[in-house]
């Protein structure tokens, strides 16, 4: 995606996210500024970590694609440069692919970025029914980007408040700056008849959790795929309807309660449609898509994700594009990804969303995936030499 889902193109959320987890509310972390701030020790040598060709094959595949970003961006994680990825990239193209697991003892050196005590998630490209032209029975509106929607400083903010990225929102008629319209706006008309309709979804429900995911695919009548992915987002607070059906005690076993799942929220949702309505507009956020015209929803690092080898990361914890290895007690999840892609609620040092591609099967994955463990991170050798005054072990 981008699956930023509500701060940058990632970024969409795990079901477990609906309910209120960690995905959406993250443990308060320190206020800790990277990953080279909070210091990383070396890791165990590469033979150690039990990786299988087949697993490496596919991450040096990802890596591949890769490269051309991480070569021009610059890292927030504080422990790499650009010019120190350049080898392993020439070397990554011209590589045998019957020794992929070489390429990574031969380039690359494990760290761990604080403890690695690792926490990961899933997420998945998920697939509504809809259509281009608006009729009968296909009428929501999927929305492009408004170009009014811009970053700036209201008026009541003094200069010496200003710090970091101005907020999102739109000026008004009489020249303030104020927030963006939210979620019960959009909806009622606010953007309608301008243009930005990319398409229209035949359930409202499914594209508001394809709006939590981050991007996806609609189908049309005719068997037209259009592929769309985060472009931007409205600015205003994400609620975890999930969360707000815990606190209202909706959840539970006993008759005329919702099960605690995804599956528990759509049941509610559609059995309560006026109440289920008033839910869903209590999260204000609004996503915005593009259209895509490649072979995958695309990550944070502006290249498609892959099933079981792409990675959502905190980028100022691990450096996008860089080889990730996971060890947890969810044995699916386990072994070498590449960190591709963001997400609004992946925050601080070892905290992880696992891309799981499209289909049941990867919603069922996605949706349950809570796992705990270890991380390190693979940096290229010259800057893990670098890194060794604080990386001993």
């Amino acid at each position: 995606m981008n699956w930023r889902r509500w701060q940058s193109a990632s970024a969409i959320l795990c079901m477990l996210a609906l309910m209120g987890c960690a995905r959406i509310m993250p443990a308060p972390q320190p206020s800790i500024e990277n990953a080279a701030a909070l210091g990383v020790v070396s890791g165990p040598d590469l033979a150690e970590l039990r990786l299988t060709e087949k697993d490496a094959s596919a991450a040096l595949a990802s890596f591949i694609e890769s490269c051309p970003k991480i070569l021009v961006r610059d890292d927030q994680s504080g422990l790499t440069q650009r010019a120190d990825w350049q080898d392993a990239c020439d070397a990554a193209l011209t590589w045998s692919a019957t020794d992929p697991l070489g390429f990574f003892v031969a380039y690359l050196t494990p760290v761990r970025v604080g403890d690695g005590a690792a926490f990961a998630t899933g997420y998945f490209e998920p697939a509504i029914a809809g259509c281009r032209v608006r009729h009968a029975g296909c009428e929501t509106p999927v929305y492009a980007m408004p170009p009014e929607l811009v970053r700036a400083w209201p008026d009541d903010v003094p200069e010496s408040e200003r710090e970091g990225q101005p907020p999102l929102g739109r000026y008004a008629a009489d020249g303030r700056f104020v927030p963006y319209y939210e979620r019960a706006e959009i909806e009622a008309g606010a953007l309608a008849g301008r243009g930005l309709e990319i398409a229209y979804a035949v359930d409202p429900i499914e594209l508001f959790f394809l709006q939590i995911q981050g991007s996806g695919r609609i189908i049309t009548p005719d068997g037209e795929t259009i592929r769309i992915g985060y472009s931007g987002q409205n600015g205003r607070e994400y609620v975890s309807i999930g969360g707000v059906m815990r606190e209202r005690e909706l959840f539970g076993d006993e008759v005329g309660k919702y099960a605690p799942s995804m599956q528990g929220i759509v049941q509610y949702l559609r059995e309560n449609p006026e109440d289920g309505a008033a839910l869903m507009r209590l999260n204000k956020s609004w996503v915005f898509f593009r259209e895509l015209s490649g072979d995958g929803p695309l990550g944070a690092l502006e290249v498609p994700v892959r099933r079981e080898s792409s990675v959502a990361v905190d980028p100022r914890f691990v450096p996008l594009g860089a080889p990730v290895w996971l060890d947890l007690d969810r044995d699916e999840a386990d072994g070498l990804w590449i960190a591709q892609d963001t997400g609004g609620a992946i925050k601080g040092a070892n905290r992880f969303d696992t891309f799981w591609g499209a289909g049941d099967e990867a919603r069922e994955i996605a949706g349950g995936m809570s796992g705990r463990g270890q991380a390190l991170v693979m940096l290229p050798k010259v800057s893990a030499e670098r890194l060794k005054p604080a990386n001993t072990q």
